[in-house]
């Protein structure tokens, strides 16, 4: 075992394998026996592509020139509907609805250019689409709605509008009602949602609609129709996201938990639960251990657990006897798995990467927590230092990057993931923190952050840096904070307004807050009515939180990547918080990348940005790197 500084360990893992084979896997559909789900391809210019596996076989749907993706909220998701006989998805390019038959023929659907879809369903009877549609003809007024589609001609009607935003179109087993939800600005999803039961004529038209469930108050998620033409969906009425029961117009708690069965709906298509057949449920939920799998026979009101290695299970589907998820674990990156719920037999149809990494160099996620105000605790993710080649000297402590995760409603999660690798390889500690306003640990815990973004998320960064450092597990003179987006506020927020970090990094971040409320998309155009106050009645609230206006109390290095073509986060925010450091002499780098937009997608950009946010902190820190790292332009650095 070689000993030296922790920071210079020589990993196993680069750059490139970051993206060498990898895949991001996103949502998944069951249709009879086949499995259908979307992977993104970093090595193909960050495209999506849509696969499929039946009997026994994988296959790519797409052609390699498509990219399957909706713009709708900006986020996108809901981008795809299979089906035995045919499948619709959105392409990126156009935003418009393709069909392809079972026989491999392909069609444009749609041509309508100012519409961007989501979530579809098909009405067999009606040969119709159910879709949401966002239009945007008129940028400063974009109109969200429900609409059907002529799968002969591509024809648009609109059968529900009225709301700000519409999701999760259901069609009941016997084609006669609709449910759907909706929320109003300025509420986000995971605030308050509405579940709409309407009925539906002959033409596919919107006869009556009833309110059945939620509030401004209330947050439901995915709705879903049993067999017997009773439903379920998943709320937060009692403080945490547990799964109802509607029939009769009567509803009922199925399994009432301590734990969440919903998420935030950042993006359409999300699922953590599949009925299987009437009164027959199979569910994800999470706690603080991570993610756990359930079979609920609700008829019975009876539940067994399903015995899975996976700390982090997602999209949840089922079909007949089967599930489908994507699962992962501390120590392996995520697949799609199927269970065969007679036998319980657990196949892997695809990995989102098959990385090369032995197990012995994996540092695994130990759950942390720690006080942060009287009587409340803020939940985090350790990794320590992990390279069974190395070890440091009796006196060395490792550098630590907090990392502050987006949203800000949001959740960070033990599961594996190589880029933690990366530097936990190298000899650096890391902190993923969940810090108030996070997901995960109730709608309490969510609305810490009410009024407090900027305040609450960088105390608890600050606070695990703390926690750490006085355990001694750390070195405080080298305590780095990153993230993304809005984390990527909360890192320039904790560098500027607390003397706690000595260097960070900005993915994406927002800088001004007053530029987000001002210049933003509709989906979160009123998100920071909660999260800060509203604008611009509440101004001097967001001068005072906006790190740029206070450029001249951040007195450490900084380095900044930005998507060009961002849209939520447009690049004159980082390029001015980059010409404030400049003119201040601090040590600042930023890396502008061309077609990338708000998160990166294509491989030579993840690979340019790690690798350079590396060399970053070894000149910061004076590292010695273990093999060659490509320098780049660091200002104000001697």
């Amino acid at each position: 075992m070689i000993t030296k500084p922790y920071g210079s360990w020589k990993s196993p893992i680069s750059g490139k394998s970051l993206v060498q084979n990898s895949l991001r896997l996103g949502q998944i559909q069951m249709s009879g026996e086949s499995i259908y789900w979307t992977e993104g391809r970093p090595a193909e210019k960050g495209r999506t592509a849509l696969m499929g596996y039946s009997h026994g076989e994988l296959h790519e749907i797409t052609a390699p020139e498509n990219d399957v993706r909706t713009r709708a909220h900006e986020y996108g998701g809901g981008a795809f509907l299979c089906e035995e006989d045919a499948t619709y998805y959105i392409n990126n390019s156009d935003q418009q609805i393709v069909e392809v038959l079972e026989s491999g023929v392909s069609r444009q659907l749609t041509q309508a250019p100012a519409y961007r879809f989501a979530d579809m369903i098909r009405d067999v009877e009606r040969n119709l689409l159910y879709a949401v549609g966002e239009n945007h003809l008129d940028s400063t007024n974009i109109l969200n709605c429900l609409l059907k589609v002529s799968i002969s001609t591509g024809e648009l009607h609109i059968i529900a509008q009225g709301h700000d935003f519409y999701s999760n179109p259901q069609l009941s087993p016997d084609g006669t009602q609709l449910l759907f939800l909706t929320w109003d600005h300025p509420k986000m999803p995971w605030d308050g949602t509405q579940l709409h039961l309407a009925g539906l004529n002959k033409e596919g038209d919107i006869t009556g609609d009833q309110e059945i469930a939620g509030g401004i108050t209330e947050s439901i998620f995915q709705p879903c129709w049993d067999p017997d033409g009773s439903l379920y969906f998943v709320s937060d009425r009692t403080g945490w996201w547990n799964l109802y029961h509607y029939s009769d117009s009567e509803i009922k708690c199925i399994l009432e938990k301590q734990s969440e069965f919903g998420l935030p709906q950042w993006v359409f298509g999300m699922s953590t639960y599949a009925v299987l057949n009437s009164g027959d449920l199979v569910a994800a939920y999470t706690d603080t251990s991570g993610s756990h799998l359930i079979r609920i026979d609700v008829k019975r009101g009876s539940f067994k657990n399903i015995n899975v290695p996976y700390s982090t299970i997602d999209q949840v589907r089922g079909a007949i006897n089967r599930i489908a998820f994507i699962g992962s674990t501390d120590s392996h990156p995520s697949e799609v798995v199927t269970i065969d719920l007679d036998t319980y037999t657990q196949s892997s149809l695809r990995k989102a990467a098959e990385t090369k990494i032995e197990q012995h160099f994996v540092s695994s996620a130990q759950h942390i927590s720690f006080e942060t105000a009287p009587n409340e605790k803020t939940h985090a993710w350790f990794y320590p230092p992990h390279n069974p080649g190395y070890k440091a000297g009796p006196k060395d402590l490792p550098p630590l990057i907090v990392l502050s995760h987006g949203g800000p409603t949001g959740n960070s999660s033990g599961d594996f993931n190589l880029a933690i690798q990366y530097w936990t390889t190298r000899g650096f500690a890391i902190v993923d923190v969940n810090y108030s306003g996070s997901t995960g640990y109730g709608r309490k815990y969510r609305e810490r952050l009410i009024g407090n973004w900027g305040i609450r998320d960088v105390h608890d960064c600050a606070a695990a840096a703390n926690y750490l450092a006085n355990q001694g597990w750390v070195d405080r003179e080298r305590l780095i904070i990153k993230g993304g987006s809005a984390g990527g506020y909360t890192t320039l927020a904790a560098l500027t307004f607390l003397n706690v970090f000595k260097a960070g990094a900005s993915y994406y971040g927002i800088g001004d807050l007053t530029l987000l409320a001002k210049d933003t998309h509709k989906f979160e155009s009123r998100y920071l009515d909660s999260m800060i106050g509203p604008y611009p009645d509440r101004k001097q609230l967001y001068l005072d939180r906006s790190p740029l206006f206070f450029a001249d109390e951040l007195d450490c290095p900084v380095i900044f990547m930005q998507g060009l073509d961002d849209p939520v986060v447009p690049p004159d925010q980082a390029e001015s918080m980059v010409a404030a450091l400049k003119k201040n002499g601090v040590p600042v780098a930023y890396l502008p990348f061309e077609g990338e937009s708000h998160g990166f997608r294509q491989s030579s950009t993840i690979i340019k940005a790690i690798e350079s946010e590396y060399y970053f902190y070894a000149r910061i820190f004076g590292i010695e790197p273990a093999e060659p790292v490509e320098p780049i332009e660091i200002f104000n650095l001697d």
